[in-house]
């Protein structure tokens, strides 16, 4: 029981066991049924046994986790009915968190980090040009170049469009339709807070996996009312911490507890237009992620919502209710229903559409990990405040968390985009120097072939570099003081 969670009560006591919260779960439900706190009571549950969550707060109602709730009738009523003796009002410890820096702490991940699948999906990129991403990504890890921000990538795209002719000769093929829409798709990117998303400082799993001095779990919280204008983005971002969680964290097996809970609000979000390769990745790491001590809880309206091979790993479930007044409504209603297994006397389809409010259809795992009989309970009351917090609350909670200051000033580094730009400012400089007679053609030649950068790359690339070097050269001058230059070495002149 010291591990376990009550979500609420009809004829019996319902409780989600801490050894089977990493066995995922799901919370669906019409909006304004009780999704949001159902939410709150399980995040707080966590918090309470220790384990730390993140959640996106897309509304802006969940900051309420931050304060303690207030006495109020109905609450009174609920607590009551359910016979909560040990019911007391409580905030629990929050941090906030914001891409756009105005809510809470900077959240930043850098380009590398998101690596080039989760990027081709952010940019909407085809195919093709998902393999032109895939090969600035080689390029950059084969020449040591560290992409951090837009520009850095900006800088490699451009760098790759420059050396297309001799990249497709290794790589495969390199278009320039296939540049110019991958640079398009940056410029979308950047406008939806993509500067903001990219960067340093970077957070780190250890940012998130904290606990306060009492030992609750610390609920992360990411402030999304305005990222959720921007869906893809949103749903990229958690996609990619749920990727890092499932790649960095070590396998735990079975524990009493999880060590993380991941709360993915609207996840239709995440399969909407999602090709087939990421939905089948996304399958691979909620099945793989639970030994690895991580549950992962997906809210949406309807269980339609949810690719069925993901639905069948989700053992925990809360059912709010759906109405039935389309075909589409009903066979949802349908689905949900059959999800459950069955209670006699219970007609679940039926039930679905009758819930009240904060009624919910419930069915946990049980200590061997099999679903229970569904039950219609009423979902205990969270003892944090329900509903948004004031600007003041939030910035009392930001300046007292324990990452303040932290992430508050980006860094901006050496990386791909200074790195480039200084190879091309190098070698314009030195093919002006040649014209002006100061070097001999000999060290133009060296400068050509990269001696200050590409430590990897073979010969015959860099020989083939030498004769399109003008594309590599940043100015325009550079360029026109480059081709006369190779003209006069190769005899070739203007």
């Amino acid at each position: 029981m010291e591990h376990d969670i009550l979500i609420g009560a009809g004829e019996i006591p319902i409780r989600l066991l801490g050894r089977m919260a990493n066995r995922h779960g799901l919370i669906t439900g019409a909006t304004g049924t009780g999704k949001s706190v159902t939410l709150q009571t399980l995040a707080e549950g966590f918090s309470r046994i220790g384990t730390p969550v993140f959640m996106a707060d897309i509304k802006g109602d969940l900051a309420g986790l931050s304060q303690p709730g207030m006495d109020h009738p109905r609450i009174r009523e609920r607590v009551e009915k359910l016979g909560l003796d040990d019911h007391t009002f409580e905030a629990a410890p929050v941090v906030f968190w914001d891409v756009y820096g105005e809510l809470g702490h900077p959240l930043r991940t850098t380009i590398s980090e998101m690596g080039p699948l989760l990027l081709a999906r952010l940019l909407n990129l085809n195919e093709t040009q998902a393999g032109v991403l895939n090969i600035a990504f080689r390029l950059a890890d084969e020449e040591g170049l560290l992409l951090l921000d837009l520009k850095d990538l900006r800088a490699i795209v451009q760098y790759v469009g420059e050396h297309a002719k001799e990249l497709t000769a290794i790589y495969g093929n390199v278009s320039a339709a296939s540049i110019g829409a991958i640079q398009r798709a940056l410029l979308t990117l950047e406008d939806a807070g993509g500067n903001y998303l990219f960067g340093e400082p970077a957070i780190t799993l250890d940012d998130l996996i904290q606990t306060d001095p009492q030992g609750r779990g610390v609920i992360n919280i990411l402030a999304a009312e305005k990222l959720y204008h921007s869906p893809r983005l949103y749903a990229t971002l958690l996609l990619w911490l749920l990727a890092e969680l499932f790649e960095k964290l070590p396998e735990v097996g079975d524990a009493e507890r999880p060590k993380l809970v991941f709360f993915f609000d609207e996840a239709h979000l995440l399969f909407d237009d999602a090709p087939k390769a990421l939905v089948d990745t996304i399958e691979r790491v909620v099945r793989l992620i639970r030994s690895k001590g991580v549950g992962v809880y997906f809210i949406t309206q309807s269980p339609l919502d949810v690719p069925l091979p993901i639905l069948g790993q989700l053992g925990n479930r809360i059912q709010h209710a759906l109405r039935a007044f389309t075909p589409r409504d009903q066979k949802a209603v349908q689905v949900a229903a059959e999800t459950f297994r069955p209670k006699p006397g219970l007609n679940t389809a039926q039930a679905i559409t009758q819930l009240g409010v904060g009624e919910a259809l419930v069915s946990c795992l049980d200590e061997k990990g099999t679903p229970l009989p569904v039950e219609r309970v009423l979902i205990a009351p969270p003892r944090s405040r329900i509903g948004p917090i004031t600007p003041e609350e939030r910035q009392r909670i930001i300046q007292h968390s324990p990452v303040y200051g932290v992430f508050e000033k980006q860094i901006d580094r050496e990386s791909a985009y200074e790195i480039l730009q200084q190879r091309a400012e190098n070698l314009a400089a030195q093919a002006k120097a040649v014209l002006e007679g100061k070097e001999q053609s000999g060290g133009l030649l060296d400068g050509l072939l990269g001696q200050s950068g590409s430590r990897r790359r073979s010969d015959s690339l860099a020989q083939t570099l030498l004769k399109s070097t003008a594309r590599a050269i940043g100015s325009r001058l550079g360029r026109e003081i480059v081709r006369g230059v190779l003209g006069a070495i190769l005899g070739k002149g203007k």
